[in-house]
């Protein structure tokens, strides 16, 4: 009897060591791949989407430096040179993220590149501090403008060599998840052969967090960025969750940034609004376009804050759009250029009309931004940008129409430099107002 029960008592220890060291493997192996995972998973997240955006950034700001340069060696506006200051400022940050481990190393060519670049634009700012025009025309086409081209190119390769680096490591972490889901599953299949209540538990919990990890990467290498792993708790598994749901996070921003969308009121920015006009003027459609400014915007501002601004900036955003849904074409283009200028292009003959009804619901939407005194009195008192006390009337809106049959040849630059030149009348004129320039 006692040898009996030895002998079951070795059959039950040592069915008891099987169905454990298969648990034990399945679970190791599995936390092993976890581990992998989560490390490749935050090298993505952290090094490769990062670098993504800061390329993305970089190459922006160049592209809106270039823009700015071309027009203020062209309209010689000192506003734009304070405008082309603060791109300088926001150039700077990108150049000391770039010069940072891990990026240095990644993108060396780039950075020094980038550093030759930003002392020709330093003596480019110079020269425009002293309105030397001469000089800086001269420093922007033998300096700034070839090296910028040049940086731009490597900007456009670095962003796609970024994207094959991402594209191949989601392809790595499902191909990793994959395998990981194969082999666990085989050690559970033993384990539950061999029998043990006990591990029926752990293979299912570790059955189902591979399958909704191996799920999430292949929704997210599809593209389907909002897919959320269904795991809960603080164990890797979560962590990795926690991962992939940062990822697909990352991934939907940097698809809403690639419409270009502004931030504000997310409405299409100054790429779309470009893409658009070329467009339009490519197929020889003819169009009209509405640069909207709001006038004593500033001197609101620093009245009521920087909250009241900006809920200004978007319920206008949301009125043009509005009454451009309503009174226009379904192609037409709503743009937020920035601060406080829209931009709308739509068909030739809808232009005046559409002026028309955006300064109607503009005044019927004005009083309710101010509070009870300023709105009695119509006006109120502060003070100007040069710190002179002065009387400021309620905002009021500028549209500057430009049909593009006053062109033989229309063009983007023509139509800036037009909107410009009507901006500037309006803004004299008192009131909300609107112009065409019928003019050839």
């Amino acid at each position: 009897m006692l040898k009996l029960f030895s002998t079951v008592t070795k059959k039950v220890v040592v069915g008891y060591l099987v169905i454990v060291c298969f648990s034990l493997l399945a679970i190791g192996f599995a936390l092993f791949r976890l581990h992998q995972q989560t490390a490749q998973a935050q090298q993505l997240v952290n090094v490769d989407f990062r670098a993504f955006e800061l390329v993305r950034d970089l190459q922006q700001n160049l592209m809106a430096q270039e823009n700015i340069e071309k027009q203020l060696l062209i309209l010689r506006d000192p506003a734009l040179r304070e405008l082309r200051l603060n791109r300088n400022d926001a150039l700077a940050g990108y150049a000391h993220s770039l010069g940072r481990p891990p990026f240095v190393e990644l993108f060396s060519p780039v950075y020094e590149q980038l550093q030759m670049y930003r002392k020709f634009d330093d003596q480019l700012s110079e020269s425009l501090l002293w309105h030397d025009w001469e000089e800086a025309v001269k420093i922007s086409n033998e300096s700034t403008v070839p090296i910028r081209s040049k940086l731009l190119k490597q900007l456009s390769e670095s962003r796609q060599q970024q994207q094959l680096r991402i594209n191949s490591g989601l392809a790595e972490l499902s191909k990793t998840s994959d395998e990981a889901y194969r082999l666990t599953l085989l050690f559970a299949v033993i384990g539950i052969f061999l029998s043990a209540p006990v591990s029926i538990a752990v293979i299912m919990s570790i059955h189902r967090s591979v399958r909704a990890l191996k799920k999430a990467t292949l929704e997210i290498s599809d593209g389907s960025f909002e897919h959320q792993p269904e795991l809960s708790g603080d164990d890797e598994f979560a962590q990795l969750a926690s991962d992939f749901s940062s990822m697909g996070r990352k991934l939907r921003d940097l698809e809403q940034l690639r419409l270009d969308a502004n931030p504000l009121t997310r409405l299409p920015g100054n790429l779309a609004i470009d893409r658009e006009l070329d467009l339009r003027i490519s197929r020889h459609e003819p169009f009209s376009h509405l640069y909207i400014d709001l006038d004593n915007f500033k001197a609101y501002s620093d009245r009521y804050g920087y909250k009241a601004g900006s809920d200004v900036l978007a319920r206008s955003g949301e009125m043009i759009e509005r009454v451009v849904r309503l009174g226009g074409m379904p192609e037409d283009l709503v743009g937020h250029i920035g601060g406080d200028d829209y931009v709308v292009v739509t068909e030739l003959e809808k232009g005046e009309e559409l002026a028309k009804q955006i300064i109607d619901e503009f005044e019927e939407m004005v009083p309710s931004f101010y509070d009870e005194t300023d709105r009695v009195n119509g006006c109120f008192v502060g003070k100007d940008r040069f710190g002179v006390e002065r009387t400021f009337p309620l905002i009021t809106v500028s549209i500057a129409l430009i049909r593009s049959d006053h062109y033989d040849f229309p063009s983007r630059l023509a139509i800036s430099q037009d909107c410009a030149r009507l901006k500037k009348y309006l803004k004299e004129q008192e009131g909300s107002n609107y112009m065409l320039d019928r003019r050839k």
